[in-house]
């Protein structure tokens, strides 16, 4: 059988997997993404973890076909090249895929993490049966992939889909990329626990703010349905230009669940241009922590 090794970057942690054609995690390992050495010397803790992730599976190197990787953007897909990521501001114009094949016999392939995340969800997540669908992720960021009939669309150096800086409501003040009113500076659950912490008058974690909109917290209820407002905007917006079939929303803000979801279809039904649109299906995620893993994997496979 053969193996993939996956591994999905990110600005507080490094997950590596060996995944097989079926997209089964066979064994895993999850280290902190240390922003106080230099990427170089990042990257050489993650190749050693290759190796010994690839040593402990007991899996022979002739059934590795190559290593996928998922980083933040922007960054230059064809080149190999992560580029200004804000989620790791030092990793300026960091090789990434030379730095990791010198070490290795195998293909290394590099994409935005989003967009890997999608291809994990077209292949084993909620997407299976759709060529046209979506894939938002809403977390500390917001991002994107984009499946239209059939192909990942990677744009001129693999970063579409970055819906995260797409203006929504200039009302909302500055985004930190210079923008009024990004999606991102609205609805990312960095953006909600920053809000959330200023209508309270203490410091409140994203969880703690839906918390008290669960509580039913009139002035956070104000909040949050603004922010789901806002993603419903977001979800017309790529129904519109994309005329997809699905959204497939992940990231942790999703798991506030069914408000969300409800009230996102809710607006996706009044407002989506065309009356196919307005059918769009909006659903959650079927992998949830490992779509990036796997999705990075994925890239080896004819997916």
């Amino acid at each position: 059988m053969n193996y993939s090794v996956g591994v999905d970057i990110g600005g507080t942690k490094v997950a590596i997997a060996i995944v097989n054609k079926y997209g089964e995690i066979i064994e895993q390992k999850i280290m902190p993404t240390d922003l106080s050495i230099l990427p170089e010397t990042m990257i050489s803790q993650i190749n050693d973890e290759i190796k010994t992730i690839m040593s402990v599976s007991g899996i022979p190197d002739t059934d590795i076909i190559g290593i996928g990787i998922g980083a933040p953007g922007p960054l230059d897909s064809k080149r190999g090249v992560i580029t200004c990521p804000p989620n790791l501001q030092t990793w300026i114009d960091i090789p990434i895929q030379e730095l990791v094949q010198k070490h290795f016999p195998y293909p290394v392939r590099l994409e935005n993490d989003a967009s890997a995340a999608t291809l994990a969800e077209k292949w084993i997540g909620a997407a299976q049966e759709n060529d046209n669908f979506v894939y938002m992720t809403v977390s500390t960021g917001v991002g994107s992939g984009i499946v239209a009939d059939g192909t990942l669309l990677r744009g001129l150096k693999g970063n579409a889909g970055d819906i995260g800086h797409t203006v929504v409501d200039p009302s909302f003040g500055q985004c930190p990329c210079g923008q009024y009113g990004c999606l991102e500076s609205i609805a990312s659950g960095t953006a909600i626990a920053k809000r959330g912490s200023e209508i309270m008058g203490e410091n409140l974690s994203t969880k703690e703010v839906f918390d008290l909109y669960a509580e039913g917290n009139k002035k956070i209820a104000t909040l949050i349905e603004n922010v789901f407002r806002v993603l419903g905007v977001a979800c017309v917006t790529l129904i519109n230009t994309f005329d997809t079939e699905k959204i497939v929303i992940g990231g942790g803000v999703s798991k506030v669940g069914e408000p969300l979801f409800k009230s996102i279809q809710s607006y996706v039904s009044q407002y989506a241009l065309n009356p196919t649109g307005r059918e769009t299906k909006i659903v959650p995620a079927k992998l949830e922590q490992s779509a990036g893993v796997v999705g990075a994997a994925a890239l080896c496979f004819d997916i």
